[in-house]
């Protein structure tokens, strides 16, 4: 064994968050995503010229001005793209598809510089009558922003891996091509 730098004499590979499992879904659980996230103008200008998004309300501050908000909203597609790519750690960074997106709404205007915070609540999970290495959950996913007001909520639903058919190791995670990076051997 190698001397590690707090004293101790063993060095070891240690998995990092490898995400849930169809079996870590339980009807109930809450999880609070990490890491609001400001939204900016940019973000709006981009992802509304990226969808081709018309509607002056996002891009057209002379216009958004005489609305009743006074200023332009945030593309809520891109609230919506925000919050579930905040669940993502969560809850579907094992799925193997996303299968719906259900009762989608806005519940507030999301302006620029709004910071905003995602939570899902696992609604439904049941086993897959198709395909055995997979489960099917159900979360309800809401969104605030820095105030607490709710802006958004939505239910999504995901075909997620079984622990058992994902075999995911601390020197080979997900997404990882085998031998890459520090090996089981390299800390002998």
């Amino acid at each position: 064994a190698t001397t590690a730098t707090d004293g101790g004499t063993d060095r070891r590979l240690v998995a990092g968050w490898q995400g849930r499992y169809y079996e870590d879904f339980a009807v109930g659980d809450v999880y609070k995503h990490p890491y609001g996230r400001t939204v900016t103008e940019t973000d709006n200008v981009w992802f509304t010229n990226l969808s081709m998004n018309l509607n002056p309300m996002h891009f057209n501050e002379a216009y958004a001005a005489e609305t009743e908000f006074g200023e332009r909203l945030v593309d809520g597609t891109f609230v919506i793209a925000l919050a579930v790519g905040m669940s993502v750690i969560d809850v579907s960074a094992n799925a193997t598809a996303n299968l719906g997106y259900d009762d989608i709404r806005h519940h507030e205007p999301v302006f620029h510089g709004d910071t905003i915070f995602a939570e899902s609540e696992v609604l439904d999970k049941r086993e897959s009558s198709s395909r055995d290495h997979v489960g099917i959950v159900t979360t309800g996913l809401r969104a605030y922003n820095q105030d607490g007001n709710l802006v958004l909520s939505l239910e999504r639903t995901v075909m997620v891996l079984k622990r058992s058919h994902a075999e995911p190791s601390a020197a080979q995670p997900t997404g990882w091509p085998e031998g890459i990076g520090t090996q089981p051997e390299d800390l002998d």
